[in-house]
């Protein structure tokens, strides 16, 4: 029995309401309204943060080590499959090809969803699941509070009264001592500037 699969695409990370500590990964179908959202750690959202705002960081993280090591040994994931919602909790698979050999390896959500960004490939679910745990929002006020959402950071406003010219020095400094939630909170301010 065949599944139609719907793509999904990263609409992105938001503090969870309910977990302390956790974080909200927000997918959404690419032809619809609904949106997934999924409970994930801190050091999981921290490395898909880390992506969606084309940090570098000067050491490779794990899921970059995982990309620098399929590759030296010519394995790619092609695709993300969240095949399966189980008492909240979401599975996962990787579909990863080495020559003609395809085989799908079981894999947390969250840390699919961060290889499928380092691999630039797709993320698809079934209906039955989006069935489940889809959500869909009123496109007006809504939206506008879901963006806030996903985008607020709780100092976004402490680097205000910096000179772009500083930012950038602390953007530098923050990358380099590996703290990228302040990395990011400082690229947000560089980038509501430009």
């Amino acid at each position: 029995m065949s599944k139609n699969k719907i793509k999904l695409n990263i609409l992105g990370l938001s503090y969870s309401q309910t977990q302390s500590g956790a974080y909200a990964l927000v997918l959404s179908e690419e032809e619809g309204e609904r949106r997934i959202p999924i409970i994930i750690g801190g050091v999981e959202a921290q490395s898909i943060a880390i992506k969606l705002e084309g940090l570098e960081p000067p050491r490779p993280l794990t899921h970059d080590l995982f990309l620098n090591f399929s590759k030296t040994f010519g394995i790619e994931i092609t695709e993300v499959i969240v095949y399966k919602l189980e008492e909240g909790i979401f599975y996962s698979e990787l579909v990863c090809k080495k020559g003609e050999e395809i085989v799908n390896i079981d894999s947390r959500t969250s840390d699919a969803v961060a290889l499928a960004l380092r691999f630039s490939c797709p993320i698809y679910t079934y209906e039955e699941i989006i069935d489940k745990a889809g959500i869909v929002l009123d496109f007006d006020k809504k939206e506008e509070e879901e963006k806030a959402t996903l985008t607020a950071r709780p100092d976004g406003t402490k680097y205000s009264t910096k000179t772009t010219d500083e930012l950038k020095a602390l953007l530098q400094e923050a990358i380099e001592d590996e703290d990228y939630e302040r990395a990011s909170n400082i690229r947000d301010e560089i980038n509501s500037r430009e």
